[in-house]
């Protein structure tokens, strides 16, 4: 695992507070890796998800340390999302 998708896996778990969520995201970090995110908390890993983020890794470190607001990052184009809009903007919330 990459220094970059250990690092987010902490700082995700950090910002669930150890809790899951319902349903299933991925976290593709450019040229770095991929973390899921289940019922179980973050991992590094990938596979099928019900929704998929994307970005470079300044990004997402941005909306882990809370500089970044998920939504103004999407709304930017620095982070995309396929899948469920709605498990996104949940997850969001909660990374908020």
């Amino acid at each position: 695992m990459s220094d970059v998708v250990a690092q987010a896996v902490t700082a995700l778990n950090e910002k669930l507070g150890g809790e899951g969520i319902d349903g299933t995201a991925q976290f593709n970090i450019e040229g770095e890796g991929s973390m899921i995110v289940d019922s179980e908390g973050a991992r590094e890993g990938e596979g099928d998800a019900d929704v998929t983020f994307n970005a470079d890794a300044d990004t997402y470190r941005e909306i882990f340390d809370g500089s970044l607001d998920p939504t103004s990052a999407f709304m930017s184009g620095r982070l995309t999302i396929d899948g469920d809009m709605g498990m996104a903007m949940k997850l969001a919330a909660s990374l908020a």
